[in-house]
């Protein structure tokens, strides 16, 4: 079976269920797969690997700080499309990641507690369990949708739906009947087709109306901007236009698809987020086609912040964009910070803990000889490759660990922290697990507990500080009147090529000002800190010390006993910062000043 038919189930219950709405600039996104979370033997759940088995673990979200989860496909699709034994990853290779979906319209069975009994049908409820409770808890729920290639691969690839109905229609084809594969997976979704377009609305009407989910990540979104098959405006838009006869997928500037769905009265209202490229070379960051209510995945500040927290010249001015929000990329076009994405990794590349352990990717085991999978992954092994590491290697990886998720809290933007990376999960060097059904890709709830859950405190109380904070979620880009840019010595910012510290400080209703910098050079480098008369800046954070000092919460013991040792240099308006580090203070009334 593809998929059950969906069917109206009036007996569930929603318990007076509504969207939550929560303000895009307040979100803090977890990408999960629903498998994956609690499939581990660790999770000591009921039903592992489910959607009953995610709900049960809700809470955990909400103790970390999470109010919303991107869930990848969850849309019916088939494990087996690549099933088959692998010697190198001594199992058998299958489809775990999910995009090829076969039933758009079908929550996937085999993450339902029942299976395929009742024919399937109860993974809708479950699915709709999963939501409520999830809404509960003030966490929204988003989809990772695959509308951009389906299962059925090239024109050798299986008959399971759309070719069967209606191959020239569903599909980019060329004139001798191949597939047209900007996708990258033998298809292309023909998706600014009248017929096809009014498909994948009525399909993400179903998944707001139906299911209640709070929006929609669209993979390879650039695809969805690319003409249709036969395009012409009388096929589109019902008149003519002299002129208007494009080359099948060629980018469109108001594409049809993209259109409809901004305008739609259902799904204008919820969360649209396009990764803005594809696997045919559009990449479209920051230009992607919006109607003021479409993100983006910002892959440029993925880019830009690996580079420069690993120390590399020339990227201290591009950095501070990004702790902006990146209005290089969004103010132009009318659109605000929370419009950007933020993230440092996905499900597809390196996990954060392989991030600073790995030079080079380790797919062997995925079976295809080490060829699949990014090539160019900007990332640094701190000095040694590989997991066995000598101890100040180790350390050094911790602290840039601490050092990318510290940006990714204090930049502009809506932060995206990918499932695992908050303990430090690693995959053994693998950026392209697509296939494994085992440990690389479940989360260990075994080792969140153990000695290493020290990030997992860092991680916690940084999302913490943020919530807090009410100037790290502003609803437009920060200006002059309330942002001071610094250098090595206070209002003297240095954007030379060779420059590998920034530093700024802002004011904030709530913490009174806030400074933070960041030393991403192999030299250490002592600071001068902005004068404020009757003041004196506190640590908060300061990534170089282990746990617990690395963040001085209210409830650490000896805290005053840690801020006292850098009195000296604080009332002298100095703070020494190690390489390869980064700071943040909170400005405090100063004690002696009142005296």
């Amino acid at each position: 079976m593809a998929g059950m038919i969906p069917v109206s189930d009036d007996e569930f219950d929603w318990e007076g269920d509504l969207p939550l709405r929560l303000p895009q600039k307040d979100l803090v996104i977890y990408e999960m797969h629903v498998r994956g979370f609690t499939k581990h033997d660790s999770s000591k759940v009921d039903f592992p690997g489910t959607y009953i088995g995610a709900t049960e673990k809700l809470d955990y979200l909400k103790e970390l700080g999470i109010n919303c989860v991107e869930l990848m496909p969850c849309q019916e699709f088939n494990e087996m499309e690549y099933f088959g034994h692998s010697t190198a990853m001594k199992g058998n290779k299958v489809n775990f990641w999910g995009y090829s979906t076969i039933n758009y319209f079908s929550p996937m069975i085999r993450y339902s507690s029942a299976g395929m009994s009742n024919c399937g049908h109860d993974a809708i409820n479950e699915f709709k369990t999963f939501v409520r409770e999830a809404h509960k808890r003030g966490i929204e729920v988003l989809l990772d949708v695959v509308f951009n290639h389906t299962a059925e691969g090239n024109e050798n690839g299986p008959i399971l739906s759309f070719r069967g109905a209606d191959n020239s229609t569903y599909y980019m084809l060329a004139p001798k009947g191949e597939f047209y594969n900007y996708s990258g997976c033998g298809n292309t979704f023909n998706c600014n087709h009248p017929v096809v377009r009014q498909f994948i609305v009525d399909c993400l009407r179903y998944w707001v109306v139906e299911m209640h989910v709070d929006g929609f990540r669209f993979d390879l979104a650039s695809i969805l901007t690319r003409s249709s098959r036969l395009w012409d405006s009388i096929n589109v838009y019902g008149n003519p236009k002299d002129g208007d006869t494009l080359t099948t997928g060629s980018p469109l500037g108001t594409p049809p698809l993209i259109d409809m769905i901004s305008n739609d009265p259902i799904l204008r209202g919820v969360k649209l987020i396009a990764e803005a490229w594809d696997s045919g070379g559009l990449y479209q960051v920051g230009q992607f086609p919006h109607w003021a209510v479409w993100s983006e995945w910002n892959g440029q500040y993925r880019d830009i912040v690996r580079q420069f927290i690993k120390g590399t010249n020339g990227f201290s001015g591009a950095f501070a964009q990004c702790l902006c929000g990146s209005p290089n990329l969004y103010q132009a076009g009318g659109r605000k910070p929370w419009n950007s994405i933020n993230f440092v990794c996905a499900h597809d590349g390196f996990t954060l803990a392989d991030l600073v352990t790995y030079n080079n990717k380790c797919n062997l085991s995925n079976g295809e000889d080490n060829r699949d999978g990014e090539n160019h992954n900007l990332s640094w092994n701190c000095g040694e490759e590989g997991e066995c590491a000598s101890i100040t290697v180790r350390r050094l990886r911790k602290r840039q660990m601490r050092n990318f998720f510290l940006c990714l809290m204090v930049s502009q933007g809506v932060p995206m922290i990918y499932m695992g990376d908050e303990y430090g999960h690693s995959k053994g060097g693998n950026n392209n697990t697509y296939c494994h059904d085992n440990h690389l890709n479940y989360f260990r709830w075994d080792r969140k507990e153990d000695s290493s859950s020290d990030f997992y405190r860092f991680c916690h109380l940084m999302i913490k500080f943020r919530s807090e904070c009410e100037s790290l979620g502003l609803d437009d880009f920060p200006i002059g009147d309330r942002l001071q840019w610094h250098g090595h010595r206070h209002c003297a910012p240095d954007w030379s090529i060779t420059s590998r510290f920034v530093a700024f400080s802002m004011t904030d209703k709530v913490m009174q000002e806030i400074y933070i910098a960041f030393n991403t050079s192999h030299l250490p480098v002592t600071v001068s800190l902005p004068e404020r008369p009757g003041y004196i800046w506190e640590p908060l954070v300061d990534t170089s010390k282990p746990s617990p000092y690395d963040f001085l919460s209210d409830d650490l013991p000896d805290k005053p006993i840690a801020i006292k040792q850098y009195a000296g240099f604080l009332h002298s308006n100095l703070y020494p910062m190690l390489s390869y580090s980064s700071i943040i203070l909170i400005l405090r009334p100063d004690p002696e000043s009142l005296l």
